[in-house]
């Protein structure tokens, strides 16, 4: 594995879109990036503090049921559902690109990586693109975010 803060960056939905569709075992995680994650190599339960066996993170498959619909809106909308976390979790979490293998899955059933190359990053622009292509659609959605109460 290699941490380098010197990856490339995507700067739109369709390239991102464009390399989902030419790799299988993509992911999207959201932290201060390669060069804090690989060290250690685990996410931690931030409930119970339990260390996990590999980077938490969000599959950038597409799957099967989604038949012949846009690749754009499909990582549009994973993008979307965790667009909250650089305002939850603090300055410098940024949404990068990774390959891995899924060796378990974690308490909110997110699978957790090892094996884990470093792809990309992914820009902030794309996000805002996210977003707008989920705000198109006729259902109103709304990200994954949790509120206590």
């Amino acid at each position: 594995m290699s941490a380098s803060d010197d990856l490339r960056v995507l700067h739109s939905l369709a390239d991102l879109a464009a390399l989902v569709e030419r790799h299988q075992g993509l992911y999207v995680r959201w932290s201060r990036g390669p060069q804090t994650d690989l060290g250690a190599t685990s996410s931690t339960d931030e409930l119970t503090g339990v260390r996990m066996p590999g980077l938490s993170a969000n599959p950038l498959d597409v799957e099967e049921w989604w038949q012949d619909r846009s690749v754009e809106l499909w990582v549009a909308r994973r993008l979307y559902d965790y667009a909250h976390l650089p305002h939850d979790k603090g300055p410098g979490v940024r949404p990068w690109v990774l390959r891995g293998r899924e060796r378990g899955r974690g308490p909110d059933n997110e699978p957790l990586v090892v094996d884990v190359e470093p792809m990309c990053w992914i820009d902030a622009g794309v996000i805002e693109e996210a977003r707008a292509a989920v705000l198109r659609q006729e259902a109103q959605w709304g990200t994954l975010r949790r509120s206590g109460g």
